[in-house]
């Protein structure tokens, strides 16, 4: 048998022992699936604008986005989710032109009894300890102190300067994601024991006004070529979702044949169910995924971060494993009223809407996460790309075969079919080759990602370019394993 050696040379006179390492059938190895969470950063951020950098902790990112910023926010409820997986950031600053959305807190006293106001800012619990005999404008001066030490809260107060009983909040990020900066008081009602305490009265206006939005051009050009399976968005405009797109695109993006470093979004959206229908049904990406919700005092760029948490463990272990019943840390269910129905959420599958369910206890799990992809080029109801799965499963086998190529066919010749080389002279054949993707795909069977490995041996096709006498062509017919979604049973009964 000759062996055809890459360093050793055949012309070698020297006496001793010499060896070369062939690591061909050895590559086991699966690449680092990172996450990538785009955030506003403030003022008092340490991190630069528009740079990918690679996170530590959720601590960390306090200080490196700003206390209270977009960024911290996401960070934190992405690590509640996935605390081990690599996370890097994207940090983007305000723009020169947005406008900070604002709202208040307008008090009413003086209170008769002693207790706490509970107020809710962004879904995190803000307790204002209230004396009997507290003025209305005592009660304003107490609730700008608990706002201020509580430094993760996504807003400044301050008291309004014509009306002393009324407290002003303003977004510390600009653009129109601070008008998801939901406000309530004692979310837990009488049940969770959150009452106002006797004689005070708070009067909510929402947070609104916020306007623009960073432009993410610069900042997703800075990427490069590092891959991103997980990437998280806070902003659900249509021109960030415009550029988050043309980044993921099949054509000129990391699906694309020239790139091939893949990754999928994840944004989140607040809505009835009419407005995340006309939302959701003015998508058509199958490399983006929308998690609805309505009423929830958490926002959605925290909604958002936190699902992605969730589903990127499972993920790594195994993409086509369902999503489905995944517990959502980190984000607030909506009160019992606000939850959408059964026949609504079946609604939204069909609008490019994710969905969600409530346990018992109030967690949010996920119910079935899609992409936003519902038709083809022809504009024709399309669902090829519908579960979120099918594109983490595709991934995934397209890594094994880029795998299996640049291992054991990185430097080997061409030869032709029906021709015999002696074994060991580094010369494979369009036989060779289709005899390799078929183990591969047998041992993807048996990880429980594809099936029908006879038919893709039938199917499978490798062939010499007729143009190109260095290149071979194939078409490789994958049957990709499916998830267990929904039992229908009719329950035969007889009377005795």
């Amino acid at each position: 048998m000759t062996i055809s050696f890459k360093q050793i040379p055949s012309g070698l006179r020297l006496p001793g022992f010499y060896a070369e390492l062939d690591a061909s059938q050895a590559n086991t190895a699966s690449g680092t699936q990172r996450a990538l969470i785009i955030g506003q950063i403030t003022g008092a951020a340490t991190l630069a604008p528009n740079v990918p950098v690679l996170s530590t902790s959720a601590s960390e990112a306090r200080v490196a986005g700003g206390a209270g910023s977009v960024l911290a926010a996401m960070v934190a409820a992405y690590r509640a989710n996935d605390a081990f997986g690599e996370v890097w950031y994207l940090p983007v600053s305000d723009d020169p032109a947005a406008i900070a959305a604002t709202g208040s807190f307008t008090f009413s006293g003086p209170s008769t009894a002693a207790g706490v106001l509970n107020l809710y800012i962004a879904g995190q619990v803000v307790a204002v300890a209230v004396t009997a005999g507290m003025s209305a404008a005592q009660l304003a001066t107490a609730a700008i102190g608990a706002i201020g030490a509580a430094v993760d809260l996504p807003v400044t107060a301050v008291v309004d300067g014509a009306v002393a009983a009324k407290v002003n909040l303003t977004a510390k990020n600009k653009g129109a994601v601070g008008n998801d900066i939901d406000l309530r008081i004692n979310f837990l009602g009488t049940a969770g024991g959150q009452v106002l305490p006797a004689g005070t009265g708070v009067t909510v206006a929402p947070m609104g006004g916020g306007a623009t939005n960073p432009t993410l051009t610069t900042a997703l050009a800075a990427l490069g070529t590092l891959p991103f399976d997980f990437i998280v968005s806070p902003f659900t405009d249509a021109a960030s979702i415009a550029a988050v797109s043309g980044l993921l695109s099949d054509a000129t993006g990391r699906w694309s044949w020239q790139t091939e470093i893949f990754g999928h979004c994840f944004i989140a959206k607040r809505g009835t169910q009419g407005a995340l229908a006309t939302f959701g049904t003015g998508l058509n990406d199958q490399h983006l995924s929308c998690m609805g919700f309505n009423d929830s005092p958490t926002p959605n760029y925290v909604w958002a971060a936190a699902v992605a948490g969730a589903v990127a463990p499972s993920v790594r272990t195994d993409p086509a494993t369902p999503l489905q019943t995944l517990t959502v840390a980190g984000v607030l269910a909506p009160p019992v009223q606000s939850r959408f129905l059964p026949s609504q959420r079946n609604t939204l599958l069909y609008d490019g809407i994710s969905t969600f369910r409530t346990d018992p206890a109030g967690a949010v799990q996920i119910e079935n996460l899609i992409t936003t992809y519902q038709a083809n080029a022809q504009g024709q109801a399309d669902n090829a790309y519908l579960e979120a799965e099918t594109m983490f499963s595709l991934m995934a086998v397209l890594r094994s075969f880029a795998g299996l190529f640049s291992s054991k066919f990185a430097r080997v010749k061409l030869g032709t079919d029906g021709v015999r080389y002696p074994a060991g002279s580094n010369v494979v054949t369009p036989s060779t080759i289709a005899a390799e993707m078929v183990a591969l795909y047998r041992s993807l069977e048996d990880a429980g990602l594809v099936q029908n490995s006879n038919a893709f041996a039938a199917g499978l096709s490798v062939t010499k370019n007729a143009q190109n006498a260095g290149r071979v062509d194939t078409l490789a017919p994958i049957t990709l394993i499916g998830q267990l979604r929904t039992v229908a049973m009719q329950l035969q009964f007889k009377l005795s």
